[in-house]
Order: C-alpha cells, then structure tokens, then sequence
C-alpha cells in the first residue's frame, strides 16, 4: 500500500509543473493598479467651457474572481481652471469621485467602459460686488463611459465621457456639467506575452 501512494506522490509531484503547452502565452504580473493622467473640457453649465488637469488610479478587482472579471474601483481627480470661454473670470470647478468601472475585456487592444461614480464637488465663482456667497461645495454624482486603446505593453489611451449631477445647486435646480477627457494611462498587471 505504501509503494501505490509513492508512486502516486512520484506521478503527482512530476505532473504539477506540467503546462498543456511549451511555454505559458501569457503571465499576470505587477500590481492590479492602472493609473493615469489626461486633460479634461467641460461645458459648466453656469458660464461656458473650462479645462484643466485629470488624474486617476483603477483597482482591478478581477484578479482570481470570476464574478468580478471587467470590475475595477475607480478614484480620480478634476481641477477644471484654465481656458475659460464664459463671462465669470473666477470660475473653477474641482471634483473628486470615486466608484465601480467596468470594462467589456472582449477585445485585446480596445477595452469600452462604463462608469458610476461619487463624490464631491467645489466651485469657486464671481459674484456681485457686496455679496459674500462665491464658493460652494456639493455632492456629486456622475456616469460616464469611454475606452482604452492598448498602445504598448501596459500604456493605453484614453477617451472619457462624464455626466455629471450637482443636487439643489444655488437652491435652485441641478447642476449639470459635462465634459471629454483624453490622456494615457498605464497598468502596472498588465498581461505581458512570454
């Protein structure tokens, strides 16, 4: 009985190693993060179009589940500050969101996603000469979708699209900025070819 159970740890211990293939065509590595930075244009909705910086970090949260595959956390920052097109000079819109992404992994270069996210939200604005009330911060909700174009190892492109939602803005109605976003990011576990 002893030599049928060595034999079987003998053919156990030898099969182990064994690939169905001559070398794996892929290996998962790194750290499941991607981050990124990009420009972003908004319309306001109070004065105009403004731009500014965007930067954000995905957490895949697909490594090892089935049931989360396509799933990230997302968290990104705004300041939208410069190239102001309206008629209110102090005009600047800064958010910080976070929440779940989704990418369609179906296709290997081009990655579309959907995105739901939660946040804050401050602007700083113009106001008559006299009145005090020139900031107001909000939260904010905001869907949006895009893609990311797969350029080079782990470096992609990306183009975003945002909607947002300010709730009972100047305690009147919803506030509603929209806005693209194009940049690059970089996934540090990116799926690397042997």
């Amino acid at each position: 009985m002893r030599l049928k159970f060595a034999v079987a740890g003998i053919f156990l211990a030898l099969a182990i190693p064994a690939f169905p293939q001559a070398a794996p065509s892929a290996m998962q590595g790194g750290l499941p993060i991607t981050f990124g930075a990009a420009v972003s244009t908004f319309y306001t909705d109070y004065s105009g179009y403004e731009s500014g910086p965007n930067v954000w970090l995905d957490w895949n949260l697909s490594r090892g589940y089935g049931l989360l595959q396509g799933f990230s956390i997302e968290a990104q920052g705004r300041d939208l500050n410069y190239d102001r097109t309206g008629d209110n000079p102090k005009l600047r819109e800064t958010t910080g969101e976070g929440g779940p992404i989704y990418h369609w992994r179906h296709w290997n270069r081009i990655q579309p996603y959907g995105k739901f996210l939660l946040g804050f939200g401050s602007m700083d604005f113009s106001n008559k000469p006299g009145d005090l009330y020139t900031h107001d911060t909000r939260t904010v909700y905001a869907s949006g979708g895009g893609g990311d174009f797969r350029l080079w190892h782990g470096l992609s492109f990306r183009g975003d699209y945002e909607y947002q939602f300010w709730p009972d803005f100047f305690h009147r109605h919803t506030f509603n900025p929209q806005g693209i976003t194009l940049g690059a990011s970089y996934d540090l576990g990116r799926m690397h070819a042997q």
